[in-house]
């Protein structure tokens, strides 16, 4: 599909409209396919819905029960971290 090719669609007694079957093949937009639909001064834009809501860390931080040892310090994690690529480098 060219760039500049217009393509035209119609809207249904039901407010329905159907994209083109090249958009859809473009943009891998299968049956099912949520959208977010946007009001632009140029019209109307069409974008894939996020999975999910998006979400700060400070409103779920601290969330997921913890019952065990104490919880490690960053200096902990890190070494946990650089201990296992040492140990998975020395295995390849």
């Amino acid at each position: 599909m060219a760039s500049t090719e217009k393509l035209t669609t119609t809207v249904s007694t039901k407010g329905q409209i159907i994209l083109p079957k090249a958009i859809r093949l473009k943009r891998e937009w299968d049956a099912g396919t949520r959208l977010t639909v946007e009001e632009t001064p140029d019209g109307v834009l069409l974008k894939p819905a996020p999975a999910f809501v998006e979400t700060r860390p400070q409103d779920v931080f601290g969330l997921l029960p913890y019952s065990g040892d104490k919880p490690k310090s960053i200096e902990e994690m890190d070494a946990g971290v650089l201990a296992e690529a040492r140990r998975r480098n020395a295995r390849d």
